[in-house]
């Protein structure tokens, strides 16, 4: 019987080729080898899932396997008392990581909510002429 999904052909030096006789499979088989090998980047936005809260801040999975700190200070562009009052475990955010330092990885949210007050800024200030 026939395997279902294609299985990636993994070469010694890492390079991964993936065969399938539909599209779809071949998609599905490349969204599993991106989630494996997937690493954060300094300055990219994830949409993450509150795993953990802690008196500090939350513990957000940006892919599985792959947890950040989003610090109580970088959850929004106000002061916040209390993190159980802005979030929840399984709250989904966008998140922007903005180090990483060995194995630690450091989120902000802020910075994604001061991105996305720019962008409707300037679409604000540079209305299309007619």
């Amino acid at each position: 019987m026939p395997c279902p999904l294609p299985l990636p052909d993994v070469l010694e030096d890492g390079t991964v080729h993936i065969f399938s006789t539909s599209g779809a499979g071949g998609d599905a088989a490349l969204a599993m080898v991106r989630e494996v090998t997937a690493s954060a980047e300094i300055g990219k936005t994830y949409l993450g899932k509150v795993v953990r809260l802690a008196e500090f801040g939350a513990f957000v999975e940006i892919f599985p396997g792959t947890d950040g700190l989003l610090h109580i200070s970088e959850v929004a562009e106000h002061r916040i008392q209390d993190i159980r009052k802005e979030l929840k475990e399984g709250d989904q955010l966008l998140v922007k990581v903005i180090s990483i330092d060995g194995n630690k990885i450091r989120l902000s949210r802020k910075a994604v909510l001061r991105d996305q007050r720019h962008k409707a800024g300037a679409r604000v200030e540079h209305p299309e002429r007619k």
